[in-house]
């Protein structure tokens, strides 16, 4: 826009203000000027003991703002030694929401509220000039005064990144900006450039950096000076906080000496999930270093042998001799046969020292079975295999290099470190081929994908050939190589060509013959040659079996074979010899068959060339290079070209028969035209693509990178879908989250990253300033915790994606992190031996003990140190030396037991010391201990008695080990093995052991449900736990002895066929949203249209399964008295691309939709008219939200206005209602024909398609018509003077006029205009001339009539030049010849309609008039100031437009304020009448005033929340009702007339529910209200004040009742405590802990003697919590009584969705209180009737929907039932009959019948509901 242009390199504010003059920017307090000695200049100094008291504000007006759109911030500043300071930003977020932004070295720790971000700023000189003290500043413990040592500093804030990490918003622009004592300061500017102030201009210049690159140096006027032989970073403090990618830009500027003289550091930061590519349309400059967004680790190898038809003699001799050493006469060795691959072996004798000798890890054929003895009966571990290898978490791990698409396209085969992976696209099913001991360096297919070769690396490389279809190993031989870089197979299969390296590092060309090999044949050499030439890639021609083609450093050469000699021709590079080529394509797609001269040869090279090479010829056609971006204008961008400049660097190419794709060093994916005239697609990844590959269908393209993804490109859907993520270095920890099925670990690439189990996404990571190496997750919360190498223990909210509590009392590295299984405790252990104990029931996790010396020092033990029993009451460790286990109090650490290991076996002549401890689950008498001789010993936890050992574990020392809840299972890992036993060591063969991870395990654990294994390691393998599905572990078997074939199948390696699960659910993060570009050769322009980019992102369509029907009067829902079956129905989520979001308007004026996450159930069944069981009465409440959605006719009497999806006509004489039902969604606007006898409104459509108008007879109450045009919302309705016309206009993102025939409502016509429209008029005196205002001007239209042809016309005017760059938000007429038009900056502008010129303006308010209202002389302002202005205009009539000029000192003498009102909220709608003496203004606070200028007074006529209504409750004689809302207000109301009687306001809280007491008496009634600190407060209505306030709570107060008799107050929390308060003096006399932990949801007390006779009691309590569990007691609260009558607990599967489960609630019946009615999340959607006598569920009634609320009715036998879909469903519950309403336009969150059960409340947002109750 034009009014960011301007704002292009840099804004100077000191100078854009004035600074020095004070006119625009305001001061207070000590603030002077000085000369600086070391910027050599004047600079200002701000001065005071309170920094409050003392600043310098821009602008000095609180009510302009500043308007600067850069992204980043630098202030140019010096703190003053000794004396703390203060920066405030007001930044303004797109959603117009101001936060403020604070700085100050005052400040302790970072502290977050929805409007203001305060971070702590580093005291002292910074050591790092580049992220410098970003890892301070959200450190706690900082608040110092600025030392002696500070220096000037440049401030540099990415403003965007800081309101979208810590805000979750966008950011629009910068207020303002407010300097506080004590600083000296420079300057202060923005930019969109991101500058490096150590940058001088020359050094740029020399490096290439240009501001179209985002970056480059400090502007002169901005810079400090640095004399000649210094530098930069030794004078002076560089603070940047900011995105991880802007810091990857500074690190690609550095210098080398400061780069090689400091250590980058980190900022502790919290994002959601990355799974996102990013597809643009510009190159942008080549990173030279990777985003410090770590990736996907290395995968684990599975370390195996071959089977013995395989292996040449020297493995089979290895085989047979690690066989016969380990293998007793009549003990077997038993390879299974299933598809899990293990190896397990036994000795003969089982003493009761278990396991010597008891392995080898090795890996036989998985079909191979040798005979066992006749005589034994063997008692071994079922079943077998125990384990199945289901998924893998990895790609790459010795190269990222290698992935291949299928002939079919359906699946991608990629290596994941000795394991080579092909997965299906469409499921994310994984096949594995194991059989390499070591990395896979290169692997490759054939043409029709029947054979698979894969390489590994080492020094002795190994060659397999696979069956791809079975997975079988059809032949492995060896080259005596050091490693192998290339593999390709012909088309045909028949010849294979590896290159690698010789031991005198030689490139050495090998050529094999496999042809024979799919028929049991031997692989033969058919060539070897040994070179000195450099080859990266080689590659088999397609059409010819004997050809191929390398390239590499220096070299683009072709190979033939030919009698048995490989040799090569150079192609002559000419001047292009000495670059560096990465690889080679020929063009696919032509028939083998055709001739080589035909053939195409495409290389790309490291300097970012493209060589077409003709391959009969041996020459180079053309040579091209990739460029970085050119600089850009006005959001337009040239196209790619090649031509010289530095390029960027080709790591892949692959060519189809219709394109060319490449993947660079930039991150680039690009797709070309063979022509490579410009890029017609590409898609952005966050590091550089390593590998491309274009399916052979042409329709997919395979993208890998370095930094560890693998995903492809749909070429027709333009959708990008990510394969496959993981850890980039070894994962060093992990935790699992039980109910949400989340898996966090921790790595030593520096991130935490957290895992859908199921689906594998990753959902979120974590960025800590140091190396996390412990997780742990809490029990029940989505919170985890996690230790860093460097003592810090951090706790996250992943729902908030916050930190919540940063502990830094540890000294070293955090060995040990785990929660108690209630969640009340934490405890952290680290390498210095400190142990420390934590509240984690307070949401900042405060630190309850710390004891030093506890733990045995060092990081061996890591990361499960410590170890907690089952039932919470003890916790275990190793120390306080290492051969001391201790036993401890898990609440207070009290040590309560010591076990010395070292003295256990007196036989050994070493010291046995204690490595890892473990819990039985099942039992806390059990506690098992690993130890350094390879021991796992059984210790009484009462006694400290050894109670049994088994000795050799693992060859290795045991890494960790787990028992399962059912105590028959432990499970350990050794090295690289994983073993499962048998917990109580009775069996012969007593455990099965897994190989596949190819470095030490650091973890492994059982899921906790018990059905799967966790490894962890280099990578994640994620086994699935079979030993559940077996009854019994013993199995007694008679084995005869089988003879083993040498053809039985031995001749390959099993492939896995653990399949994952089919019904993966959803991960919980929303998808990746992804940007395209499309640049198309031919022209697609629309006509006068400039070339434009679309910018699409990824939108999930979720189809919503319908039931039922319509059509019948009465319908019915399912009841049943038995349990049924779960029908279980499962959501499919698809991905649709639509254009580019275009930006609103920075004006309030403008409607926007308020969001919501609800979409209506189109297959409600709503009943005929006249037998619906309630009939809506009364709408409470006004949609402030709207714009103009209010109308009044004063003449005809018609009062009309809009409350969500519905229009109320109200009659003020009566006060009775009228409600017009047509719309689904949130009304926009409003507009009323001049006879009174037509209404218009118009909302979107419920499909998010057209918006939908309709028309509506004012008379009947009945629609007329229904018309729809408008792409987006509409923003304006007008009829014209005659109500001949009927004017729409589309808003922001569809800006069209529209002309209808008031008639017919047919389109006459439709103009499109170049930016959006605010409002629109009709003249009136001249139905044929309208205007209309927006943000590129105004624009006066004629209508033109031919008979039945309409000419719709206009002519766009800017804004005059005297009121700045604004945007025109209102107008209205005066008369014939002059029109009022209003600014987004507070001015009026008078227009000369005939000569369309402005001749007056002047400055009628101090912030954005919206609505502009003139009757006679007078005119109406309203503003978001909340300011209502009438001005007299008699003297505007005598003035003479052609001949004065406009100018703002004539409106002195024209225009007068007679007189002003300020209102609650922005003025979004007015109507007054002919003399403008009364009228009507609607404000956003959701209030309709009636405004009467003669009386100056305002009356409110209707009242409404303006946020969302949390609850809603009757008094007992149901004269009154009460409401509460998010904005914290109380509000009580009388019936029937629904008007407002009180209101009760608390600030800065939320009011979450409200009760009234019992009393019966009017006066000593009262209302309770819980908040969302943790308050209760009571009002008293007679005096309309607040009786009392307590603090029951440190959390929100969620659910609050009065008890039946009154005597006390019972209040749930969000943290699961219910309280018992004393209503008399405020004292807690109770509080419930059983629901502890999960949010209490509801809370019901009545007044009935307990059913259950060995109770007493005279009142039942019911307590419902979130995590479906019911509580019910017997109570007597005068007694002190209050027990347990029963407790319910409801199953449910575990819940996938994106947002939070259905809540969980519960209520009596009140025609018979024995009866519980419950619904929440479960199995099947249902409402449940519970007995309290027969303890069992009775009925069940089926619903379409979960609940989100439910009210049971005192007769007729009714429930209401709300739901997300909008609908109310109105069900008699004895016979299951139902009518569904469907008059909201949001989620329907309450509902609630009066006492009597004649009257129902429903609410959805703010929208309040009175329903008349007649029923089934």
């Amino acid at each position: 826009m034009a009014s960011k242009e301007w704002q292009h390199p840099y804004v100077n504010i000191f100078k854009h203000v004035k600074v020095d003059e004070w006119k625009k920017s305001g001061k207070q307090g000590d603030v002077s000027t000085y000369m600086d000695k070391t910027l050599k200049c004047s600079v200002f100094r701000i001065r005071g003991s309170v920094p409050a008291n003392s600043f310098i504000l821009v602008p000095k007006n609180s009510n302009h703002s500043l308007g600067l759109t850069g992204r980043y911030f630098y202030l140019l500043f010096r703190p003053i030694p000794g004396r703390f300071f203060v920066v405030h930003l007001d930044v303004v977020a797109e959603e117009r929401r101001v936060v403020r932004i604070s700085f100050s070295n005052m400040f302790k720790e970072f502290k977050s509220t929805s409007t203001w971000l305060q971070f702590p700023f580093p005291s002292g000189a910074v050591k790092d000039p580049v992220h410098g003290s970003t890892c301070k500043l959200a450190r706690p413990g900082l608040m110092e005064s600025a030392p002696t040592s500070v220096r000037w500093t440049c401030l540099t804030l990415d403003l965007q990144h800081i309101l979208s990490v810590y805000s979750s918003r966008s950011f629009s622009h910068l207020k303002a900006i407010k300097l506080c004592a004590n600083m000296a300061v420079k300057n202060m500017f923005t930019s969109d450039l991101l500058l490096n102030p150590e940058l001088s201009f020359s050094e740029a210049k020399q490096r290439g950096l240009a501001s179209s690159q985002g970056t480059g140096p400090m502007p002169r006027e901005m810079s400090f000076p640095v004399p000649k032989g210094s530098a930069w970073h030794k004078l002076y403090d560089h603070v940047i906080f900011s995105s991880d990618e802007t810091k990857s830009h500074f690190s690609s500027t550095e210098r080398s000496s400061v780069c090689s003289s400091r250590r980058s550091q980190r900022s502790s930061t919290v994002r959601g999930s990355p799974d996102q590519v990013t597809l643009s349309q510009s190159i942008q400059l080549p990173r030279t270093e990777t985003p410090s967004v770590n990736n996907l680790p290395e995968v684990g190898v599975v370390s195996t042998h071959q089977s013995e038809d395989c292996l040449d003699n020297d493995c089979q001799e290895q085989m047979s001799s690690s066989i016969s050493s380990h293998q007793p006469t009549s003990g077997p060795i038993h390879f299974s046969e299933d598809s899990g691959v293990h190896v397990f072996v036994h000795t003969k004798d089982n003493c009761s020292k278990d396991g010597e000798n008891s392995e080898e890890e090795f890996v036989c054929s998985s079909s191979l079975q040798l005979s066992e003895s006749k005589e034994t009966k063997q008692q071994k571990l079922l079943p077998d295999p125990i384990l199945k290898l289901n998924r893998i978490i990895g790609f790459g791990g010795a190269t990222t290099k290698h992935a291949l698409w299928t002939k079919s396209g359906d699946a991608v085969v990629y290596p994941c470190h000795a394991i080579v992976v092909s997965m299906k696209i469409s499921t994310k099913e994984q096949r594995f081929f194991i059989g390499h001991t070591d990395k896979v360096s290169a692997i490759a297919l054939n043409g029709n994908t029947t054979l698979l070769a894969s390489a590994q690396t080492g020094q002795h490389s190994v060659v397999r050939v696979w069956n791809y279809q079975k997975g079988n190993c059809l032949a492995m031989f060896r080259i005596h190589a050091n490693s192998l870089s290339s593999l390709s197979l012909s088309h045909s299969g028949s010849v294979l060509c590896g290159v690698g390296k010789d031991k005198q590092n030689k490139t050495m060309v090998v050529v094999w013959n496999t042809q024979n090999v799919t028929k049991g044949g031997e692989v033969t050499t058919v060539a070897k040659a040994h070179t000195e030439v450099d080859i990266h890639t080689m590659k088999i021609a397609f059409f010819d079996d004997t050809r191929m083609v390398s390239c590499g450093r220096d070299n683009i050469r072709l190979w033939r074979v030919r009698n048995g000699t490989l040799r090569s021709c150079p192609v002559n590079l000419g001047e292009y010899h000495s670059l560096d080529f990465t690889d080679v394509a020929f063009e696919e797609g032509n028939t083998s068959a055709a001739h080589p001269e035909d053939q195409t040869l495409f290389a790309s090279s490291r300097s970012g060339h493209i060589f077409e090479i003709d391959y009969s010829r041996v020459v180079v056609r053309n040579v091209r290079r990739l460029l970085p971006a050119q600089q850009q204008h006005l959001d337009r961008r040239e196209k790619w070209t090649f031509s010289t400049g530095p390029g960027i660097a080709i790591n892949s190419i692959s060519v189809s028969s219709s394109f060319c794709a490449t993947g660079s060093e930039d991150g680039f994916l690009r797709l070309w035209p063979l022509d490579f005239s410009a890029v017609f697609l590409e898609a952005e990844h966050e590091g550089p693509v390593s590998l491309v590959s274009v399916s052979s269908d042409s329709l997919q393209v395979l993208a890998a990178t370095s930094t560890g993804n693998i995903g492809f490109l749909d070429v027709t859907s333009r959708d990008y879908n990510t394969l496959m993520r993981s850890h980039t270095d070894t994962v060093l920890g992990f935790s699992v989250d039980g109910i949400r099925r989340h898996l966090t670990t921790a790595s030593a690439d520096g991130t935490v990253r957290i895992w859908n189990i199921d689906s594998l996404h990753q959902l979120f990571d974590f960025v800590p300033e140091d190396c996390p190496c412990s997780v742990a997750f809490h029990p029940s919360e989505q919170i985890f915790s996690c230790g860093s190498s460097s003592g810090v223990v951090r706790v996250f909210d992943i729902s908030m994606a916050t930190l919540l509590a940063e502990h830094t009392q540890h000294r070293g590295e955090i060995v040990g992190l785990v929660f108690s299984p209630s969640g009340e405790f934490m405890y952290s252990a680290d390498s210095e031996g400190s142990l420390t104990l934590y509240d984690s029931s307070e949401e900042d996790h405060s630190v309850i003990r710390v004891v030093c010396n506890a733990v045995a020092r060092g990081i061996k033990r890591a990361p499960d140190a410590l170890t907690v029993s089952s039932d919470g009451r003890c916790l275990a460790f190793v120390g306080p030396s290492e051969y001391i286990v201790t036993i401890a109090d898990a609440s207070c650490l009290d040590e309560l037991l010591h076990v010395d290991v070292s003295i256990l076996d007196v036989e050994s002549p070493h010291l046995d010391s204690a490595l890892k401890v473990c819990f039985s689950p099942a039992s806390a008498e059990h506690l098992l201990v690993a130890t350094s001789a390879n021991k796992i010993l059984w210790v009484s936890t009462k006694t400290g008695r050894l109670l049994r050992e088994i000795t050799n574990v693992h060859k290795h020392q045991c890494a960790s080990l787990a028992v399962s809840e059912d105590n028959r299972f432990l499970l350990t890992a050794g090295h690289n093995a994983v073993k499962v036993w048998d917990y109580n060591m009775q069996l012969h063969i007593n455990s099965q052991m897994f190989i596949g991870h190819s470095r030490p395990i650091c973890q492994v654990n059982f899921t906790p449900d018990q059905l799967g294994v966790i490894s962890v390691g280099d990578a994640i393998f994620i086994w699935d736990f079979l030993g559940h599905s077996v009854h019994s572990v013993i199995e007694n078997r008679s084995h005869s002895p089988t003879p083993v074939s040498a053809k039985a199948h031995v001749d390959g390696v099993h492939l896995c066929n653990g399949m994952p699960r089919k019904k993966a659910p959803f991960p919980s993060s929303p998808p990746p949203k992804l940007d395209f570009s499309i640049i198309d050769q031919a022209d697609q322009r629309t006509p006068g249209s400039s070339s434009f980019c679309n910018d699409t992102e990824v939108n999930a369509t979720v189809p919503v399964q319908h039931g039922g029907s319509g059509s019948s009067s009465a319908s019915f829902l399912k009841v049943t008295e038995l349990h049924t079956t779960p029908a279980l129905c499962s959501s499919h989520i698809e991905y649709n691309f639509q254009g580019r979001s275009p930006v609103r308007p920075d004006c309030y004026k403008h409607f926007i939709p308020r969001f919501k996450n609800s979409t209506l159930d189109l297959t409600a069944v709503t009943p005929p008219p006249g037998e619906e069981g309630i009939r809506l009465k009364t709408v409470i409440g006004y949609n402030g939200n709207g714009r103009g959605n209010m109308v009044w006719s004063p003449d005809q009497g018609l009062f009309a206005y809009s409350c969500g999806c519905m229009v109320v006509v109200e009659f003020l004489d009566s006060g009775c209602q009228r409600h017009l039902q047509g719309h689904s969604e949130e009304i926009s606007c409003l507009a009323i024909s001049n006879d009174a006898k037509t209404l218009a409104s118009a909302a979107a459509s419920s499909n998010g398609t057209q918006s939908i108008i309709c028309i509506w007879d004012v008379q009947s109450g009945t629609r007329r018509k229904e018309i729809s045009h408008h792409g987006g919302m509409v923003q304006s309705l007008a009829f014209s003077r005659d109500d001949r016309f009927f004017l729409s206009v589309g808003d922001f993102s569809d800006p069209k006029v529209s002309l209808w025939s008031s008639n017919t409502f047919q389109l006459l016509s439709s103009v499109s205009v170049s930016g959006p429209i605010h409002d629109a008029a009709f003249s009136p005196s001249s139905a044929s001339q309208l205007a209309c205002v927006g943000s590129h001007g105004l624009y006066f239209f004629h209508i033109h009539t031919h008979g039945l042809d309409v000419d719709f016309k206009g002519q766009k005017v800017k804004a005059p030049e005297e009121v700045g760059d604004v945007e025109l938000t209102a107008l209205c007429y005066h008369m014939d010849s002059i029109l009022f038009t209003a600014t987004n900056q507070g001015h009026v502008c008078v227009w000369d309609i005939n000569t369309q010129r402005c001749f007056m303006t002047w400055e009628a308010d101090e912030g954005e008039i919206g609505v502009l209202s003139c009757r006679g002389n007078y005119l109406l302002t309203g503003s978001n100031t909340r300011w209502l202005r009438l001005w007299e205009m008699e003297a505007v009539q005598r003035f003479q437009p052609e001949v004065k000029d406009c100018n703002l000192r004539d409106s002195v003498d024209t225009v007068t304020l007679e007189q002003e009102l300020m209102l609650d909220g922005t003025v979004v709608s007015a109507a007054f009448d002919n003399t403008m003496d009364m009228g009507i203004v609607g404000t956003t606070a959701g209030t309709l005033w009636y405004i009467s200028w003669s009386d100056n007074k305002s009356i409110r006529l209707v009242s409404g929340h303006k946020t969302k209504v949390n609850d809603v409750v009757f008094s007992s004689d149901e004269t009154q009702f009460a409401t509460c809302s998010e904005d914290g207000s109380v509000r009580v109301w009388s019936v029937p007339s629904n008007e407002l009687v009180v209101q009760f306001q608390v600030l800065n809280q939320a009011c979450g529910c409200v009760c009234w007491s019992q009393s019966s008496s009017k006066d000593t009634s009262c209302v309770a209200a819980g908040y969302s600190d943790g308050t209760l407060r009571t009002f008293n209505l007679s005096s309309t004040e607040m009786e009392m306030k307590l603090q029951p709570h440190q959390v929100a107060i969620t659910a609050i009742q009065y008890s039946a008799n009154g005597h006390v107050i019972l209040s749930g929390a969000k943290n699961g405590l219910v309280a018992v308060s004393s209503p008399v003096n405020g004292m807690t006399i109770r509080v419930i802990k059983d629901h502890k932990g999960a949010q209490i949801t509801t809370i019901q007390s009545v007044n009935t003697e307990c059913p259950s006779p060995g109770l007493g009691g005279n009142e039942m309590l019911l307590t419902s919590s979130a995590d479906r569990r019911v509580s019910v007691w017997a109570v007597d609260w005068l007694k002190e009584k209050c027990d347990l009558l029963d407790w319910l607990t409801f199953p449910a599967p575990i819940y996938n969705g994106d947002d939070s489960p259905p809540p969980s609630l519960a209520a009596f019946c009140p025609a018979d209180p024995s009866l519980l009615v419950y619904t929440g999340y479960g199995v099947e959607k249902e409402l449940s009737f519970y007995s309290l006598t027969q303890k069992q569920i009775i009925k069940k009634i089926a619903l379409p929907h979960w609940a989100s609320c439910f009210s049971l009715a005192s007769k007729n036998q009714l429930i209401a039932v709300g739901s997300k879909e909008r609908v109310v469903k109105l069900i008699r519950w004895s016979s299951g009959r139902f009518q569904d309403f469907v008059q909201h336009s949001d989620s329907v969150q309450t509902c609630q019948f009066s006492p009597s059960g004649s009257l129902l409340f429903t609410v959805a947002h703010n929208e309040i509901l009175l329903w008349d109750v007649r029923g089934l």
